[in-house]
């Protein structure tokens, strides 16, 4: 069977987050699809492992440290992956941070704000940038990582809740705008994910036995597993699409 529509042969790629978990999965199945990747996140020395990853493949590896909350470091970043790759073919917006679970009432502003820029401001800024660069090369495509949070919310995760729901809608307008530039605009919301980001939720028995009673799948999803389906979202096998959430949480939502 040719499924020559997943390869990214000759695409550059650009992977926020990309040093652990559902990034690092990403990042790795866009580079065994034949992209170059560029991967940010805080901290180097993990980039450099997953970047060693990605060139045992074969593919250029870009690791390039980045807060996602601080706008100059953003702009620094984008540069950077311009400079070295001389396009941008991909952007998949995926680093997040959820530092509290506690009811909304009780969330202090100043981790309001920490949410919001990180998960949103983050997204929205590279995605401005991301866009202007596809502009001048035909097109692109741009893949933010929500959240079934986005759509059902959870107690506990309200401010993350609402920061997903926003980027859902930051996704559909930007489909709207940027559609006939060629450039598609999807989302994916993925549910629990065994990665150490969520480790909160999979190693709590109480929460992990409230999930599966409306699972149908009856298990969490793995990074790989969101990396395969990142796959699909920026690849030619979703190349009529645009503008949509694509929840992956085992039916849970159903």
């Amino acid at each position: 069977m040719d499924v020559s529509y997943l390869s990214l042969a000759g695409k550059t790629a650009l992977v926020t987050g990309g040093s652990r978990g559902i990034g690092r999965a990403i990042a790795l199945a866009l580079a065994d699809a034949g992209a170059d990747v560029a991967i940010s996140s805080r901290k180097m020395p993990a980039l450099q492992e997953v970047a060693t990853e990605i060139k045992a493949m074969g593919r250029r590896a870009l690791p390039v440290a980045a807060h996602n909350r601080k706008p100059e470091a953003l702009r620094q970043l984008m540069a950077t992956v311009q400079a070295a790759f001389g396009r941008l073919d991909i952007l998949v917006n995926n680093a997040a941070t959820n530092p509290i679970l506690a009811p909304l009432i009780d969330v202090e502003e100043t981790t309001f704000d920490v949410i919001m820029d990180t998960n949103l401001k983050g997204y929205f800024l590279l995605s401005q940038m991301a866009a202007k660069i596809m502009l001048g090369q035909g097109g692109g495509v741009i893949l933010n990582i929500s959240s079934v949070g986005g759509v059902t919310p959870d107690k506990g995760l309200g401010v993350y809740c609402i920061s997903k729901a926003a980027i859902n809608m930051l996704t559909q307008v930007l489909a709207i705008e940027l559609g006939e530039y060629n450039i598609r605009v999807n989302a994916l919301a993925p549910g629990v994910v065994k990665t150490r980001f969520s480790r909160a939720l999979w190693s709590n028995e109480k929460i992990m036995a409230q999930e599966m009673a409306h699972t149908p799948l009856q298990r969490i999803a793995t990074p790989e597993e969101v990396g395969r389906m990142a796959l699909a979202m920026v690849s030619d096998a979703s190349a009529y699409i645009t503008g949509q959430i694509v929840v992956m949480d085992g039916g849970g939502s159903i």
